[in-house]
């Protein structure tokens, strides 16, 4: 009985510390990468109407040296906080760009005019990024036969557009099923909230998305934080006009 008693008290104790573990983790009190900035200087956020509205004169300068903010999802969606917080980040100095949650089963013609319809070109400091992911997108049934060819066509006239190539944000999923010798001249923003990203065709990434359960005074939510994989002289030629 003894026994017994002193088991059920262990056991309860590692569930406390398993849930306690689990709560820390997903609220975003501890995570998996905690990349320097001795290597990585330049790290930032990006943000959608997922963080609700932000208080921008408070948050950290050293976490936040840029931000990518969603615009435009698919054919016609807007998100609701994108001139809000554009207006914001530049009036805090912020360097921004915008991205677009690329839709499977929309046309590529149709979700870059939605994109540029919304995004000025003149005011954008960083290049148009194109979110690809499985996540919250179409279901298999719906999605284009092509998305290849979809995603070509709007990478054409998002660059054409903006006279700049397009960054491609993506997943490690994504990028293994799609990606491989695809786009090769985009630079690649890859999300890896396990480990530093090592890309399956080992060609190089330009952004890296290290957790999507950041912490920012600020920010009332979890915020999602990244990394550049270069210098700050490197970061200010990317912000160079076309």
């Amino acid at each position: 009985m003894k026994k017994y008693i002193i088991a059920l008290i262990v056991a309860m104790l590692l569930g406390s510390i398993g849930i306690g573990l689990y709560y820390a983790y997903s609220n975003g009190y501890i995570r998996m990468n905690y990349p320097s900035y001795a290597e990585y200087p330049v790290q930032g956020i990006d943000v959608s109407h997922h963080q609700q509205k932000i208080d921008w004169t408070v948050l950290d300068r050293q976490a936040v040296q840029f931000v990518f903010i969603k615009a435009t999802e698919g054919g016609n969606h807007k998100d609701s906080l994108f001139q809000e917080n554009w207006r914001q980040a530049r009036d805090n100095d912020i360097p921004a760009g915008a991205y677009h949650f690329f839709t499977f089963c929309k046309a590529g013609e149709e979700q870059a005019r939605n994109y540029i319809h919304y995004v000025p070109r003149d005011s954008i400091d960083l290049p148009p990024v194109v979110d690809l992911e499985y996540a919250g997108n179409c279901r298999m049934q719906n999605r284009k036969e092509d998305m290849i060819h979809e995603i070509s066509v709007y990478l054409e006239i998002i660059e054409d557009h903006y006279r700049k190539k397009a960054i491609i944000y993506t997943t490690n999923e994504f990028y293994k099923n799609y990606m491989i010798d695809q786009f090769p001249d985009n630079p690649i923003w890859i999300r890896d909230i396990l480990s530093k990203p090592d890309l399956p065709d080992e060609r190089g990434w330009l952004f890296w998305q290290y957790t999507n359960r950041g912490r920012l005074d600020g920010i009332k939510t979890v915020v999602d934080l990244n990394a550049f994989a270069g210098t700050r002289a490197e970061f200010e030629k990317l912000m160079e006009k076309g």
